[in-house]
């Protein structure tokens, strides 16, 4: 039996903290290897430790829990694994942020205090993303969450970097690097956000040291010609043929340097020459190893000038050095000319620091060998990404791969496991703390001080979650996972990492399938940041809309792979839905109190049929689209069948059957129809709306422990009925032009109208005498029925639709000489408006001075008008008397 008790309004407050307590509690989103199942598993992206839910992180979920909740319903053994990330960076600077309100930092409360410090913080804040997911509906396996510190993760990334190191695929080197002045931290080259900015090219004369003549070169980095080691020239460059060689005098500096060929130079850029500078500029390292060149770093960790910069600059910060350094070229007579250049500037995506190229020695992992298989794989169609433009992406990046910086200058994170003899410089490593050197047996050896990137350790996600490097069951049955969902903007950070510490280390894919999804923008398409303040609390929606409205609003609309616009007005549009569904569904359950699922339906009526023919087809194409990817498009056919055919039509028209004007069997019928179509269209919407699907589906006969566990609906071909659809458009169609011109001639909603329909065709006259009574409810309409009318009747509004025509006589509706005088004046106004923006359309003025968007707003204004314009007149000429 149903239950009625069922509020008035919908409170999601109320619904949706109880069926999540409800759920996780009684182990639902629990799952356990069993080998009779098919496995499904998704292992979430960890967001980092010291977030708090944004709009990016509410899509991403959003879409796990989608796939993770229909497919559990579709039988799978569906594992979703939750976990966050360390985020060496971010955590270790919110930790600094309180030493400093302390009056004290790292360095002095030293490494293993500080680490203390940042655990504690972990254990006091780590878990507000967790708990906000859970507002948000995630159904993750909490009894499986991870974090990539915990320990077997942090076996996991022991073992690796052991095994690429045996293998020869880590070392440590010499290289440029990219230095964040701010975190003080080596980034890697992804790590990077290259931004459009103004700035200057310096055109330099570097004379030589004979005296007759020089060199000119341009550069946007004036504060790194201190540190220049060369001037190089294409070999082919026939303007520098002869002085390839000879030698230059560094201005300001005085030092000497050579004219050297390379093939790096374009020639056809600038004047053809390049100034070199090893020690901070990446192409530049790689000319000076080629040419054996010395590498002379003037500026240092903190972006100020070294000591190798001179005494005049060191100490200077790098952007006051680069005006001092201009004005000094510019007293000298080095300074030529300066040009207006913008160019794209390396930022740190952490902390939108200007980078400084750097050399440093640090550990890299060798790339090509691990990058192949995962190109193949790939390739060959293993794994595959949807949309399937962003293969090429893939592609791209990792065919032109470069070596990985894997060291950060960091203490919180994964500590590199290698030790250093202070005596005998062995290096050792090892899994274990080292007490004695392997080589010398000295005790005096000493860990290296830097950490592993965050990255290295979130790369080995999908099998350290299910404990890799042990041999478990959770491995052999879940691995490879299904699905991987994630944003367009990690697929270098996180994706292709993934994809080949996957192909080492377990010989196999870490997943089928690349589901890419788009960021969440602002309503003007900006990127959602602190610093303009556009940024939208999911929390705070949730609070004021609830969950399920934000899970709807996110996945509708939504294309895979591209940017999703935030609206408010789309956000009231879902929470409307919500409502819709509830205040249907309340409707259902009060009058189904008395209904018995076990009866036996009677013959079905034409609403009948066409309702559970429609449904069976939604239910098709749902499934279709998820399986697709297209989660967008499945929620645009559950929202229409929903709000449209079920609410607005199939429960109107169902209204005389359930308060007993007819028959009781066809009341019970019209029960049996109704339950069933709404109780599969909540388990259809259950995974984009859970927690008000459970509500009501907890109401309803028959029901379960949760619709979490209910069987996915599967259409039934035998409902499938071609011919009730094309009948009931037909009087779907009439009703909606009746409708119509009850709405445009401001007949009031209580008042019946009388309606002459001339028919031609015989077999929807039959439909007609059988099933006019449906147009009757929804139109307030009195039919009159005829093969043709002899002439139309007077002061009567008209519509055609499907070879019928329609005649509504207006004389007793409304009052025609009232009607008539309202519309006039409205015309009239209209006129005044339209004439008004033709005119300004018309002066080229307006149109030669005005901005784009103006004029535009006002070409759309007229076509509204002219519209306006035209239905007013139609309308008019009906309550005159003549046919439009």
């Amino acid at each position: 039996m149903a239950r009625a008790d069922i509020p008035i309004t919908y409170d999601p407050r109320s619904v949706e903290d109880k069926w999540y307590k409800y759920w996780e509690e009684n182990g639902f989103f629990h799952s356990v290897v069993n080998p009779e199942q098919e496995p499904f598993c998704i292992v979430m992206p960890p967001p980092n430790v010291t977030g708090q839910l944004h709009m990016g992180h509410a899509l991403d979920n959003t879409l796990q829990d989608i796939l993770t909740r229909w497919r559990r319903m579709q039988g799978y053994n569906a594992l979703w694994v939750p976990g966050t990330d360390h985020a060496g960076i971010a955590t270790q600077a919110r930790v600094e942020e309180q030493l400093v309100k302390e009056g004290t930092n790292r360095h002095e409360l030293g490494r293993e205090e500080f680490l203390k410090r940042v655990w504690a913080w972990k254990e006091q804040y780590g878990n507000r993303i967790t708990t906000q997911l859970r507002k948000l509906g995630s159904s993750c396996d909490w009894q499986r969450e991870r974090f990539t510190m915990d320990e077997g993760c942090s076996e996991a990334v022991l073992e690796v970097f052991i095994k690429l190191y045996e293998r020869g695929l880590i070392y440590r080197g010499y290289y440029i690097t990219n230095w964040c002045p701010k975190c003080h931290t080596t980034i890697s080259d992804i790590e990077v956000e290259h931004l459009d900015r103004p700035g200057h090219l310096y055109h330099v004369r570097y004379p030589y040291k004979d005296g007759k003549g020089g060199i000119v070169v341009a550069t946007t980095r004036p504060e790194t010609i201190l540190g220049d080691v060369a001037v190089a020239v294409h070999p082919g460059d026939e303007r520098y043929a002869g002085v390839v060689g000879k030698k230059l005098v560094l201005p300001l500096v005085g030092r000497e340097m050579p004219v050297i060929a390379d093939e790096y130079v374009d020639p056809s850029f600038g004047t053809g020459a390049v100034k070199i500078t090893p020690a901070h500029d990446p192409n530049d390292f790689e000319v000076g190893l080629r040419h054996n060149l010395p590498q002379v770093i003037v500026i240092d960790k903190e972006g100020k000038m070294s000591e190798e910069a001179g005494p005049r600059y060191r100490g200077l910060d790098r952007y006051e050095c680069r005006k001092r350094i201009v004005r000094d070229l510019d007293a000298g007579g080095y300074l030529l000319k300066t040009e207006d250049h913008a160019h794209a500037v390396g930022h740190c995506y952490r902390c939108n620091t200007v980078i400084e190229p750097m050399l440093s020695r640090q550990w890299f992992v060798k790339m090509k060998p691990l990058a192949e298989p995962a190109i193949e794989a790939v390739k060959d169609g293993r794994i595959r990404f949807v949309p399937e433009r962003f293969t090429k992406i893939y592609l791209n990046w990792m065919e032109n791969i470069r070596d990985w910086c894997i060291s950060r200058q960091l203490w919180w994170g994964h500590r590199i496991p290698v030790w250093y003899c202070r005596d005998c410089e062995e290096m050792i490593v090892s899994k274990k703390p080292v007490a004695r050197c392997t080589r010398c047996g000295s005790s005096n050896c000493e860990q290296d001080p830097d950490v592993l990137d965050t990255w290295f350790s979130s790369a080995l996600w999908p099998f350290s979650t299910l404990g890799w490097p042990r041999k478990t069951l959770d491995l052999a049955y879940y691995y490879p996972t299904t699905v991987m969902v994630t944003g367009r903007d990690i697929i270098f950070f996180w994706v292709a990492r993934m994809i080949f510490s996957g192909l080492a280390f377990m010989n196999e894919v870490p997943f089928r399938d690349v589901f890419i999804h788009g960021l969440v923008m602002d309503a003007l398409g900006r990127k959602m940041s602190k610093s303009l303040g556009n940024g939208v609390d999911p929390i705070d929606v949730i609070e004021s809309h609830g969950a399920d409205s934000l899970r709807f609003m996110l996945v509708t609309g939504n294309t895979p792979g591209n940017d999703l616009r935030f609206h408010f007005e789309r956000l009231e549009g879902a929470r409307n839905f919500a409502n819709k569904l509830w205040n249907a569904s309340r409707f259902a359950l009060m009058n189904l109190e008395d209904y018995d699922p076990a009866g036996r339906p009677g013959p079905y009526t034409l609403a009948d049929r066409w309702i559970l023919s429609r449904y069976q087809k939604m239910a098709g194409e749902v499934t279709r689209f998820l399986e697709a990817y297209e989660l967008g498009e499945a929620a645009r056919v559950l929202y229409e069948f929903t709000w449209s055919e079920f609410c607005d039509w199939y429960i109107e028209l169902s209204k005389p059957r359930l308060y007993g004007k007819t028959s009781p069997p066809d009341r019970a019928t019209a029960q049996h129809v109704l339950a069933s179509v709404l109780k599969g269209t909540l388990e259809l919407l259950h995974p984009f709306m859970p927690f008000i699907t459970e509500e009501i589906w907890q109401h309803l006969p028959g029901r379960g422990l949760t619709i979490m566990r209910a069987p996915w609906p599967e259409p039934r071909p035998e409902l499938k009925d071609n011919e009730a659809e094309k009948e009931m458009e037909v009087l779907m169609d009439i009703t909606r032009a009746i409708r119509h011109i009850r709405s445009e001639m401001n007949v009031p909603p209580g008042r019946r109208a009388e309606v002459l329909l001339a028919v031609p065709a015989p077999n929807l006259r039959v439909l007609l005498k059988k099933s006019g009574s449906y147009i009757s409810v929804l139109a307030g309409a009195d039919l009159k029925v005829f093969p043709a009318l002899e002439k139309a009747p007077e002061q009567a509004a008209h519509a055609v639709t499907r070879g019928v025509e329609i005649f509504v006589p207006l004389k007793g509706l409304i009052d025609v000489d009232r009607e008539t005088a309202r519309l006039k004046k409205e015309l009239a106004s209209v006129e005044k408006d339209l004439a008004r923006v033709r005119g300004k359309l018309g002066n080229p003025g307006f149109l030669g001075k005005a901005p784009a968007d103006v004029v535009a707003k006002e070409r759309a204004k007229e076509s509204e008008l002219s519209q306006k314009q035209s239905a007013i007149g139609e309308r008019l000429a009906m309550l005159e008397g003549t046919s439009v």
